[in-house]
């Protein structure tokens, strides 16, 4: 029998992928489509796995552009062929990549059916070996039906081989990710799939069970069934996933919720049951997601971080580091935000913590350094209870390096002058007029605030007032000399002075800088 030539598509546009991928009827012309990336370095691992004949390739694409792709591809493995597809503009690009053992190219505006088939047919012919299997003539193969509705198309009016494939009157999707496993998916997927439809002919009533393989590692199984009987169908899935999770407890199986149409498989498969696969970060060890069966959401309450840490300085680090905890526990119930904005939140929390104490004593250098492990242990957690896992050990290690370096509560004094000169920072502060309001004596006093405070009272004065006027320089509200002299300078030239002097570079420079960092 002679044999299918497969092929692998790589462009980070999905509608150029799904156009390609519906641009013909591949199977009748002999070819296969056997999976799709977005970039070279995806590309290379399907490759591994696919075994594709053929990879039709873009050339501008992030991560891994497909010149950078290409001169991989061929020196691993010299016998799979490179189409690649170009723009005019690209043609530098393209040269470079026939050095490498490209079969040909296609410019991207001339994409045609027939010079697409044409370029596909001559290149299968350079293959040793592979002489190319023509489908009989016919519709389009249910597998590829399938994927055409989970793409977003219509479905044929009057299409029998879907009517007969799918004779009931309701629909649903379950099916897991095997990510967690290791080794090749392929017999994995397919084992589950053949155990649930094994399952499912137990039942006393009809279902008709088609996997759809959507790549990569995921396993959908869509279930055709009498509506009557949805409860029982969804007690044979959950009583299927819980003998699975025996052998396999990383897997999580999502089940969605029933539809009538085939027409509504695209928006089942993506607002539904990839959303419930998804959730699967939130709830690490839970055996099965099901539609409408999740608890409610509570929302992160609205809070400010600077005003929050700001209880560090006054000893509240116990206080704030309490309520840092809870603020992430209410956020790892919020399972509709995306795992990237729930380490987000978490990582900006560490990043101000940090802040917050250097802030307080710059002495505290090794919390800078600390801060880097935690950000890395947060970003790479595989759930929820794991990045907060890495967050708690972060607020507990810090704590007491906070807490050596933060004024004692018992001593009063110190506390007093911090406060007030946070307060009172934008005044005509002096050393003698604080001792006045104190009632210290003024010599006494500058000894004591430099026994206390790893800053003399002149530099801790001249930071907080640099900080505020950094703040008020991130936005075009007020000219240089109105800052100046709302954070206390008087003099313009001297507010500059001590501002390059602490950040190194001038106010308008700054000012320069962060505006142009907005936009």
């Amino acid at each position: 029998m002679r044999e299918v030539c497969r092929i692998l598509i790589v462009d980070d546009e999905l509608l150029v992928r799904q156009g390609i991928k519906h641009h013909l009827d591949w199977e009748q012309q002999g070819f296969r489509i056997v999976g799709e990336a977005a970039n070279g370095q995806e590309a290379l691992k399907l490759v591994e796995q696919l075994s594709p004949h053929i990879v039709i390739t873009d050339i501008v694409m992030p991560v891994m552009d497909g010149e950078e792709f290409t001169r991989v591809l061929k020196a691993r493995y010299p016998q799979v062929e490179v189409i690649v597809l170009s723009s005019f503009g690209e043609f530098e690009y393209v040269r470079s990549t026939f050095q490498s053992g490209v079969a040909d190219y296609i410019l991207k505006p001339k994409l045609e059916t027939e010079e697409l088939l044409q370029v596909l047919q001559r290149t299968a012919r350079k293959i040793p070996g592979l002489s190319l299997q023509e489908a009989e003539r016919g519709g389009l193969p249910l597998d590829r039906q399938l994927e055409r509705l989970i793409d977003g198309y219509e479905p044929e009016e009057g299409d029998e081989q879907l009517a007969s494939a799918f004779p009931y009157d309701r629909f649903l999707l379950t099916g897991t990710d095997v990510g967690p496993i290791a080794g090749e998916p392929e017999g994995v997927l397919a084992g589950l799939a053949g155990g649930l439809e094994s399952q499912l002919h137990e039942l006393p009533f009809q279902v008709r069970s088609h996997p759809i393989y959507t790549g990569g590692r995921q396993l959908l199984i869509l279930l055709n069934y009498p509506g009557s009987h949805q409860a029982e169908l969804i007690d044979a899935v959950c009583g299927y996933a819980r003998l699975k999770a025996e052998a396999m407890p990383e897997t999580t199986w999502a089940i969605g919720g029933e539809f009538a149409e085939l027409s509504g498989l695209g928006k089942a498969y993506r607002d539904d049951w990839q959303k419930l696969l998804g959730f699967r970060f939130y709830f690490p060890g839970k055996i099965v997601l099901q539609a409408n069966v999740l608890p409610p959401v509570t929302a992160l309450p609205v809070f400010d971080m600077k005003e929050l840490l700001s209880g560090i300085k006054r000893g509240q680090a116990e206080n704030v580091f309490a309520r840092l905890k809870e603020l992430a526990a209410v956020a790892a119930g919020n399972y509709l935000q995306t795992p990237f904005e729930f380490k987000s939140f978490l990582g900006n929390a560490v990043f101000h913590v940090t802040l917050a104490a250097l802030e307080l004593h710059r002495e505290a250098k090794e919390l800078d350094g600390l801060k880097y492990a935690y950000f890395k242990a947060i970003d790479e957690a595989r759930d929820a209870a794991g990045a907060l896992q890495a967050f708690h050990a972060f607020l507990d290690e810090v704590e007491p390096l906070i807490a050596a370096r933060v004024p004692l509560p018992g001593d009063g004094n110190m506390k007093l002058l911090l406060d007030y000169i946070d307060e009172h920072y934008g005044e005509p502060l002096t050393l003698s007029s604080l001792s006045r309001h104190f009632h210290f004596n003024p010599s006494y006093l500058s000894s004591y605030f430099s026994t206390h405070n790893d800053e003399g009272f002149s530099e801790y004065l001249n930071r907080i007032r640099i900080t505020k006027a950094m703040e008020l320089l991130r936005s075009d509200g007020l000219s240089i000399s109105e800052i100046g002299s709302r954070v206390g300078y008087s003099d313009p030239s001297y507010f500059t002075k001590v501002f390059k002097k602490q950040t190194g570079l001038s106010p308008r420079e700054f000012r320069r800088q962060q505006l142009a960092k907005r936009g």
